[in-house]
């Protein structure tokens, strides 16, 4: 009779271990999906700019644009 209560109070540990562990929230998968800081807008229209996607008329309207409190 006892080692039948020590066997199911082994089950029960380990299912309770399990259970903790699953409801831990997991890390994040890789560092590229998910960014620690956002860039801020100017800073994305620098990057922009530096890589020749606008022209530096679209960055200067654009920069304007941000510098305008609304």
């Amino acid at each position: 009779m006892i080692r039948l209560l020590v066997i199911l109070l082994v089950i029960v540990i380990v299912v309770l271990v399990l259970m903790m562990i699953r409801m831990r929230p997991s890390p994040p998968r890789s560092a590229k999906k998910q960014s620690p800081q956002q860039e801020s807008p100017r800073e994305i229209l620098k990057r922009r700019y530096a890589a020749g996607e606008i022209d530096e008329d679209e960055y200067l309207r654009r920069m304007s644009g941000l510098s305008q409190d609304w």
